[in-house]
């Protein structure tokens, strides 16, 4: 039978559920699943702070997104522009909802996740104690996470964009170029932050 403190040391595969023992993994090392390999720990030196950075930079990135020109359309001497807010708010009834979805899946919620994660981190990378609420928050960040689908509007605009050119001269606007740089942030804070890591931190 397993000890109390024998349990902490076994750590889940979010993957496939495997149980796999943890003796503490230094850095620079990995954990892997021994069924799916999935990479369970991954401790990296200052990780905690550049994600952090990471985390802060994507919310300025997601709010210009949100605000500024997204794409400029010329056609027949007329010259439309068009930004995600102006977008979601020119519709009305079922396509009101159906846009505000959209907008929720690619700018809103991976801001909620970004700023839950600035305020578990925060904390941790200034030495202060976690603040109130800290584990409920990164739990919650990791629920949001399959929902928070930057990335895959990013691909739907960049097809539309295509299409789009047949029809009429378009310029990317700046909130294009911010939406992008949001998703290669997200993507990198992705993978260089250790979930477990970050647990040991909170259970401290």
């Amino acid at each position: 039978m397993w000890a109390e403190h024998d349990l902490s040391r076994l750590i889940a595969c979010p993957t496939c559920d495997t149980l796999t023992v943890s003796d503490g993994v230094a850095e620079g090392m990995r954990l892997t699943c021994a069924r799916c390999h999935r990479v369970l720990v991954s401790p990296r030196r200052h990780a905690v702070a550049v994600v952090l950075i990471l985390a802060a930079a994507s919310v300025g990135l997601a709010v210009g997104a949100a605000a500024l020109p997204f794409l400029t359309f010329h056609r027949f001497g007329l010259t439309r522009e068009t930004t995600l807010l102006g977008a979601v708010l020119r519709f009305e009834g079922a396509l009101l909802v159906l846009s505000a979805t959209v907008l929720a899946l690619a700018i809103l919620l991976p801001v909620a996740r970004l700023l839950l994660t600035v305020w578990v981190l925060l904390p941790l990378v200034i030495g202060f104690k976690p603040w109130p609420g800290a584990a409920r928050a990164f739990r919650l960040a990791e629920a949001l996470r399959p929902w928070a689908m930057a990335e895959i509007f990013a691909v739907g605009a960049g097809v539309t964009l295509l299409k789009a050119s047949d029809l009429a001269r378009v310029d990317i606007g700046p909130a294009f170029w911010m939406l992008t740089g949001l998703v290669v942030l997200v993507w990198a804070q992705e993978s260089i932050l250790c979930r477990a890591g970050i647990w040991e931190a909170l259970e401290r």
